[in-house]
């Protein structure tokens, strides 16, 4: 009785190897083998006037072997298909295939990276930079590069090549070089995967950022809410002597932060976004999606801020339009008012 011996080919063991290293599956490349060989016979065919232009052309491969035939057959006649290897073809298109082979690998390889990384978006990422490309920045971050574009980069950050960085992958897009991996610097994606790193509660679940606003590199708003009774949001954000959020704001290089807590009442909601000015009076004009506040005279440069720069984040994070309002300028009129009353009231002599 004849022992089936339970061994794999070379040629297989080898197909195996390719597809675990470059993470596709066998059938990917032997797909790109079949076109290597495929464009192989036609330029060959072609040079020895062998081709017919009017005929379809087929590969087939033995997956256990590696032997391989072509077949070929009159356009729409794939009933007369026939086998049309020429003698000794294997050695004549083996440098052919071969460069064919590595391109069609390489192409596979970048649509399983795509494919994978497609699926990470809006998540964060580690990466180094390598190289600069005009106004691009290119960046390693693993199994791929990635293209930081200068929209996404933040304007007082200075990049290095070989700087170690935490990056919110983007997107992908298509450019003149095919598709590429977007990460991004500027993103308020950026801040929220930060939170989501450093602060448990946000990773469960059991507190939720409800809204960012953001200028990158300079400071942001984060509006902040729990789903559990007793957690405090804001406190979970900031931690145990601010340790949370002083770790996201050196990855920030030194970005201000800004945690208010979030409500469905707009007016509770605006004069948080507002913060750090107090004593607030909000007047709310839904309709139009605006928003009055009343300041005290000495919380005045607190809400607008400098540059008006802290009315401008919590109007983002609002969405209204905020119109601040000295308490002042009201005063003057109420105060003339009063004064008319009394002069009328008064008794004449």
């Amino acid at each position: 009785m004849r022992v089936l011996k339970n061994t794999r080919s070379e040629f297989s063991l080898a197909l195996s190897q390719v597809a675990n290293e470059r993470g596709i599956a066998p059938e990917m490349v032997l797909d790109s083998i079949k076109a290597a060989i495929l464009a192989a016979f036609r330029k060959d065919a072609k040079e020895t006037n062998q081709l017919k232009e009017d005929w379809e052309y087929e590969v087939e491969i033995d997956p256990l072997t590696g032997e391989s035939k072509v077949f070929g057959w009159p356009t729409g006649k794939e009933k007369d298909k026939k086998e049309v290897t020429p003698p000794g073809f294997g050695r004549i298109a083996a440098v052919t295939a071969k460069q064919v082979i590595k391109q069609r690998l390489r192409e596979a390889e970048k649509t399983v990276i795509l494919d994978e990384y497609s699926k990470r978006i809006g998540t964060l990422v580690s990466g180094m930079i390598l190289r600069f490309e005009g106004q691009n920045v290119i960046v390693d971050i693993g199994r791929a590069e990635a293209v930081m574009p200068q929209s996404e980069q933040v304007e007082t950050e200075r990049y290095q090549i070989n700087q170690k960085m935490t990056f919110y992958l983007a997107g992908i897009r298509e450019s003149a070089k095919g598709k590429e991996i977007i990460v991004s610097r500027s993103s308020e994606g950026l801040v929220e995967g930060l939170f989501r790193r450093e602060v448990p509660e946000v990773a469960s679940g059991v507190v939720e950022i409800k809204a960012v606003a953001r200028e990158a590199g300079s400071r942001s708003k984060v509006a902040v809410v729990s789903n559990q009774a007793g957690v405090d949001p804001v406190g979970s954000c900031v931690g145990q002597k601010g340790v949370r959020v002083h770790a996201i704001i050196e990855e920030l290089n030194g970005e201000k932060i800004d945690i208010v807590q979030y409500s469905q009442d707009l007016e509770k909601l605006v004069a948080a976004a507002l913060s750090p000015a107090e004593n607030l009076q909000v007047k709310l004009e839904t309709k139009k999606k605006k928003a009055t506040v009343i300041v005290p005279a000495d919380q005045l440069s607190l809400a607008i801020g400098k540059d008006g720069q802290n009315v401008r984040l919590a109007s983002k994070l609002t969405n209204l339009k905020i119109d601040i309002k000295s308490s002042e300028e009201t005063a003057p009129k109420n105060s003339k008012k009063k004064k008319d009353k009394e002069e009328k009231e008064k008794p004449k002599l």
